[in-house]
């Protein structure tokens, strides 16, 4: 791991961590020593623990008095809650973003990532495109909040889509999926898109509990 040059401290600290967590680079459960972050990352512990406090904030960080910090663990659970708050919010900006803009503007967007989507060679590629494809209805929603209670859980779900990716992702049908809301926006169905939205990650919930139970 890289050291940190000394400018923005605290934001350096958390985007390396944060990514590092969504990535999988440090694992499910690991702990996070203060000290052993020092000698890595080349910085005092000040930093460290604000970037961990934030972290904490947006649930990849985990907390146990007499235990310390540790990267969050998962089970059904806690996926499912997370899966079910992401497409409930998905489906919110979708049936916004629709009733706000052209069909053809939203559908130009959409096909842009799904391009991306297609061409991906690599995990990350592939997860950014699809975190991008969704994007598109938050950021044609009109609703600030909407958008801001996205970005409190999506660090969570990037790395439940990081998982997914890694362990047992159906390129052909998640493809197929994306193509359909694609389809489903030119022709200004919504309820269509939510359930495509809900269907993809009831898949993709399966893949993930069948890696977290193997």
């Amino acid at each position: 791991m890289a050291a940190i040059k000394k400018s923005s401290l605290v934001d350096q600290v958390y985007e390396t961590l944060r990514g590092e967590i969504i990535t999988l680079q440090r694992p499910l459960g690991s702990r996070l020593n203060v000290n052993e972050l020092q000698g890595e990352l080349q910085v005092s512990c000040t930093p460290i623990r604000e970037a961990v406090n934030r972290l904490q904030q947006e649930g990849l960080v985990r907390y146990q008095a007499n235990v310390g910090a540790s990267v969050l663990s998962l089970d059904a659970h806690d996926v499912e809650e997370i899966e079910y708050l992401a497409v409930t919010l998905h489906c919110a900006a979708a049936r916004l973003a629709l009733t706000r803009c052209d069909t053809d503007f939203l559908a130009g967007q959409l096909e842009k990532h799904l391009e991306d989507y297609r061409k991906a060679k690599s995990v990350n590629a592939q997860v950014m495109a699809v975190n991008h494809f969704i994007g598109v209805f938050y950021h044609n929603c009109g609703n600030r909040r909407l958008d801001d209670s996205m970005i409190s859980i999506q660090g969570q779900q990037l790395l439940l889509r990081y998982l997914y990716a890694t362990q047992g992702a159906d390129r052909d049908r998640d493809e197929a999926d994306y193509a359909a809301i694609l389809a489903a926006v030119r022709q200004g169905d919504a309820d269509s898109v939510c359930r495509i939205l809900t269907e993809n990650a009831a898949r993709s919930s399966a893949a993930i509990l069948s890696h977290l139970d193997a």
